[in-house]
């Protein structure tokens, strides 16, 4: 995945994750409003960590130009 995407979907899920756990906060969810916010951290790590799948021409042993 090209760096501006990720960087635009990382935005994205640090503005949904701050609204998510701000409006958790006014409902009087504590403990949830942290759950909220890790896991918001950690869907951005992970997508930067983590590298995306390449599949390679003969996926399964079978190769993908030829029709049977």
């Amino acid at each position: 995945m090209p760096v501006r995407i990720k960087l635009a979907l990382s935005l994205v899920v640090v503005l949904v994750t701050a609204i998510a756990a701000y409006w958790q906060n006014t409902l009087g969810h504590d403990r949830i409003q942290y759950v909220v916010a890790f896991l918001g951290a950690f869907m951005i790590f992970a997508m930067w960590l983590f590298p995306e799948v390449k599949r390679e021409e003969s996926a399964g042993g079978l190769r993908r130009d030829t029709v049977r």
